[in-house]
């Protein structure tokens, strides 16, 4: 069995999926499976992953329907054989030192269960420098991890029993479901970070989910109660939980009330109300 298993999940991504691809074959860390979840793309997809050269580095599932990038990654888990996952995007790109830097750091550090890099930033083709609320952190990131997905799926490398035993990625999230998944295991774990750049983003693609899911803040204001309801934090964490459900839900009402949202505005006003704040 391999030691790492790579999950790449794709939708109509022919013209960029190469470059992924490519990343992962040039790893200087050859102990992987790579698994390609097609999730029901309807362009050359299936055409590119079927070409011989590929066949033998690359293990395709393929969805017949779209089900999202969740039910996608989570089929690749699944499917995985390996003891330890890592997720790579189809739109994204690894250093070719990815996995050895990062396993090696693993090696010396075995009571980390999950890691993560640092990473480059691409957008329309031009480098940009990140905020600096969004640089990377490791420890006992839960506090960083309520205000913004404070994790790249694509810099991590986990233990599928973390996986697991955190209850993978929510199908019914068609957005946000890293940072849900990632606020249920930085409760009680913590991350590591190999301070590296081994990753590189590439943005301002249209099909991004941050592009074409509206609201984003609706589905981190349903992981937050979730992780709330849960019974796995802290009082400490149940207190900055809780302060940052308010806020989140304050300007979800609010700007559903300037859009003359009522139903949604209520509803949110009503969540901030059962947390304690007065709208």
């Amino acid at each position: 069995m391999p030691v790492v298993s790579i999950i790449i999940p794709c939708y109509n991504r022919a013209r960029l999926l190469p470059r992924a691809i490519a990343s992962v074959c040039a790893q200087t860390f050859r102990d992987f499976e790579c698994i390609v979840v097609d999730d029901g793309s309807t362009d050359e997809t299936s055409a590119f992953l079927a070409q011989p050269d590929l066949t033998d580095t690359v293990r395709q599932i393929r969805f017949p329907v779209n089900r999202g990038v969740s039910a996608a990654r989570n089929a690749g888990v699944a499917a995985a054989t390996g003891t330890w996952l890592a997720f790579l995007d189809s739109d994204d790109e690894w250093s070719p030192a990815k996995l050895t830097r990062q396993m090696a750091w693993h090696s010396l550090n075995p009571e980390f269960l999950i890691s993560q890099t640092k990473e480059i930033w691409i957008r329309r083709g031009i480098r940009v420098n990140p905020p600096a609320t969004h640089e990377k952190v490791g420890g006992f990131i839960f506090d960083h991890s309520l205000h913004r997905c404070m994790i790249t799926p694509s810099s991590v490398v986990i233990r599928k029993d973390l996986f697991y035993e955190a209850g993978g990625f929510k199908e019914s999230f068609p957005a946000c479901e890293d940072y849900d998944l990632w606020l249920r295991i930085t409760s009680n774990c913590p991350v590591g970070l190999v301070d590296e750049y081994l990753l590189t983003r590439y943005g301002g693609n249209d099909d991004q989910l941050s592009q074409t899911v509206p609201g984003l803040d609706r589905f981190r204001i349903r992981s937050i109660i979730d992780v709330l309801q849960s019974g796995r934090l802290s009082a400490s964490q149940v207190s900055l939980a809780r302060a940052t459900l308010v806020s989140k839900a304050l300007i979800v009402a609010n700007g559903s009330k300037k859009r003359g949202k009522i139903d949604e505005f209520e509803k949110y006003s009503d969540i901030a109300r059962s947390y304690g704040v007065a709208v």
